[in-house]
């Protein structure tokens, strides 16, 4: 071969030139040159391979560290020989770098001293052996100072010549948002273990996944007797079911009222809720139900509404019940009659007996009616001793007058209470749907009405409404409309009327007479205003203004030497009754500065007779004060001789009917009797009404003191009034002449 002669040819000595030059032989130049060529080659080869390896590296090492990235993943390698701790930065949110790699664990600074013990027995674990991976999730912390959740895992990956581990490597996982989540997995979980409520869910055709503790409890069903299987309401067909998920993909929720049976039989009312549970995609995957046993809510509601509905003393229906009654009736067009009734003088049982044993006599009458079969189911209280009787799908007259019998008769039998018999009566007004009324209103306004007019009547007995009832009754609200008005815009007054001395004829006194005098329809009678306000309490503030006028005329007059007596005020019964009455005169005297001595108060003997023990006291306390009392319309009432002489009372007045009466010897007689009681009692005697000089003799014959009359004068004007006091004033030197 020519390659091993050429190798040799080149390596055999070459000559030396005299200069130290090596001489080369001219046919040795191509072949250095062959060979330096390819020797350059082969390092451009060497080079190539090289690159490329290097290369395949970068490539390898940037799909790791990629894929790291992507997972989320830290890689660590621990040189366990050198105390070094290698650490790739994938994370977004930086680890704190730890201080020292030779203590044990590496990162220890970093943990969470909570989690400290636990990672370094695993890691100990692993290192020595015993487990085959190093697995731990911890708190770590964050360059920002913050803890993050991580799961670190790893493994020995090189064993020095003794056996032991000498370099570790692993990779660390940022699970903080996968913590937060289990944490908040885990406190639903326990707020539906612990929840009061039934929860379950189910998939769409109602096969139950899943359910909670309170289940069991609710409906005394297992957890593994209806896992997997079709929930059921037994007490509602299949088809009820149907209509929940036909309601559930429509509006995506169902929610009612239900009653449901427990294991055991018995039947409980739930609220029933349905509510869908969707993907991410917004698919449909489950249906979650609530359910929450309102049975003891139910008995509740159901006492309450029994309470809200019946009166607490009499346990009868009450007044609510009664409208919503009427109400539909009226509603539904339905025929019937409406008998409302009260017990005649039951204030007075209350006043003399106590409203204790009244309260007994209303609940005593309540049973006898219930009781009888007739009222059972129609009876309802109205308020106070106010009964009503509804009868339904009947207009007959007949059968209702026989109702209305039957009913003062079953009142009218005796009462046996503590001790006492009482016997009472009632007044019963009628009406009739759709004749009386259109409206609930309507009907019990005028039920109410006649049972005023049968009361007016005489009482116990019954009425019937008619048209003329209704026309009083809208007078009647006229009335009290124009007593407000009247009130605001100033429209009493107050007349004055003379009291005179029989024998001399001289002024005494005179009586104050309130008018009501309106601009439209002059003066409005007593006889029509009076009632009105006594019965809707408007009297008290007439009563208060007519006072206070009184004492400023009076006032007035005394100022100017016109008049020096007693000036009469009556007062009605709302008036006297008044806890403060004492309080309110003290104050209107204190304020036109008139002296006490000067006002008289008049008290009807009805009203003292009310409540006599009260009458005593409140007259007593009026007397302390220096004011005169007289008792009006003596003879007229119920008063007995009794009482009457412990009433500190000045003056009793003789009524106008018995002074009319003196025409005839029993007239006479009757006056002179009352003369003599009032003498025997130390009283001044007044008589009211007298409009002739035969009166004035009869009387003055009967030894009477004082007059009041047309015959001396009609009631007069404040203005009118003064004018009669001057000329009483000229008159009185000539009688005083002429008696002389």
């Amino acid at each position: 071969m020519k390659f091993p002669s050429l190798v040799l040819l080149l390596l055999s000595p070459l000559p030396v030139l005299a200069s130290g030059w090596v001489l080369i032989q001219p046919y040795l130049l191509p072949v250095v040159s062959v060979l330096s060529i390819m020797a350059l080659v082969l390092a451009h080869l060497s080079l190539l391979r090289m690159r490329r390896y290097q290369l395949r590296l970068e490539q390898s090492e940037e799909r790791l560290r990629l894929s790291l990235w992507g997972s989320g993943d830290e890689l660590w390698d621990w040189d366990i020989e050198q105390g070094q701790l290698y650490r790739s930065s994938s994370w977004h949110q930086p680890l704190e770098q730890p201080g020292d790699a030779q203590q044990f664990p590496p990162n220890r600074s970093e943990i969470h001293p909570q989690d400290l013990d636990r990672v370094t027995r695993a890691l100990e674990q692993h290192i020595h052996g015993i487990t085959p991976i190093f697995e731990a999730s911890y708190r770590i912390k964050a360059a920002d100072g913050q803890w993050l959740w991580v799961l670190d895992r790893g493994k020995v990956v090189h064993l020095d010549e003794e056996g032991k581990a000498a370099r570790m490597t692993g990779t660390l996982k940022n699970i903080q948002q996968l913590k937060e989540t289990e944490e908040r997995l885990g406190l639903f979980a326990r707020c539906l273990e612990n929840i009061s409520d039934a929860v379950l869910v189910c998939d769409t055709n109602f096969v139950v996944m899943e359910v909670n503790p309170a289940y069991q409890s609710i409906t005394g069903k297992n957890r593994e007797q209806v896992l997997h299987h079709l929930f059921e309401l037994p007490l509602y067909p299949a088809r009820f079911l149907h209509e929940i998920r036909q309601t559930l993909f429509e509006q995506g929720y169902w929610s009612g009222e239900i009653e449901e049976k427990r294991l055991n039989g018995e039947i409980f009312q739930a609220e029933l809720s349905f509510d869908l549970i969707r993907d991410e995609e917004g698919m449909v995957q489950q249906f979650v139900a609530v359910i929450s046993d309102i049975s003891e809510r139910k008995r509740r509601e159901a006492e309450l509404n029994r309470l809200a509905d019946t009166d607490t003393l009499t346990g009868l229906p009450n007044r609510s019940r009664f409208s919503n009654h009427l109400t539909q009736l009226v509603k539904e067009q339905v025929p019937h009659a409406l008998l409302v009734f009260d017990l005649d003088n039951f204030k007075k049982i209350n006043d003399s007996l106590g409203h204790e044993l009244g309260d007994t006599l209303l609940c005593r009458l309540a049973e006898r009616l219930s009781h009888f079969i007739r009222f059972k189911a129609k009876l309802y209280r109205l308020g106070g001793d106010e009964f009503a009787v509804v009868l339904e799908n009947t207009n007959d007259i007949h059968s209702i007058t026989s109702l209305a019998k039957e009913l003062l008769k079953q009142i009218n039998q005796p009462f046996f209470i503590e001790q006492h018999e009482l016997a009472i009566t009632s007044s019963i007004g009628i009406v009739m749907y759709p004749e009386d009324g259109l409206d609930p209103q309507a009907l019990l306004r005028n039920a109410d009405t006649a049972m005023y007019h049968a009361k007016n009547e005489g009482a116990n007995r019954y009425l019937f409404f008619n048209d003329s009832m209704n026309k009083l009754a809208v007078k009647r609200l006229q009335v009290e409309n124009l007593i407000r008005h009247g009130l605001k815009e100033d429209y009493f007054s107050v007349f004055y009327q003379p009291k005179m001395d029989i024998v001399t004829g001289q002024l005494v006194g005179m009586e104050a007479l309130v008018r009501f005098i309106t601009p439209k329809k002059g003066v409005i009678s007593p006889a029509s205003f009076i009632p009105v306000a006594e019965e809707t309490g408007q009297i008290l503030e007439i009563g208060e203004v007519v006072l206070q006028k009184t004492c400023e005329d009076v006032k007035r007059w005394i100022d100017q030497g016109l008049f020096h007596g007693r000036v009469a005020v009556n007062l009605s019964a709302k008036q006297f009754m008044l806890p403060f009455l004492c309080e309110q005169i003290d104050d209107i005297l204190q304020r036109s500065e008139l002296p006490s001595y000067h006002l008289e108060l008049e008290i009807t003997e009805g009203t003292v007779m009310q409540s006599p023990k009260l009458a005593i006291d409140t007259m007593k306390k009026l007397r302390a004060r220096g004011i005169h009392l007289a008792m009006d319309d003596f003879g007229t009432g119920y008063s007995s001789l009794a009482y009457l002489k412990q009433f500190p009372l000045n003056t009793l007045k003789i009524d106008k009917a018995f002074v009319d009466d003196m025409t005839s010897a029993r007239g006479r007689n009757m006056v002179d009797t009352i003369v003599t009681i009032a003498h025997n009692l130390n009283l001044t005697v007044v008589a009211e009404g007298v409009e002739t000089a035969e009166q004035l003799q009869q009387l003055k014959q009967l030894r009477c003191e004082i007059l009041q009359g047309y015959y001396y004068s009609k009631p007069l004007s404040a203005a009118e009034f003064a004018a009669f006091l001057k000329q009483q004033k000229q008159l009185k030197p000539k009688l005083t002449a002429v008696q002389a």
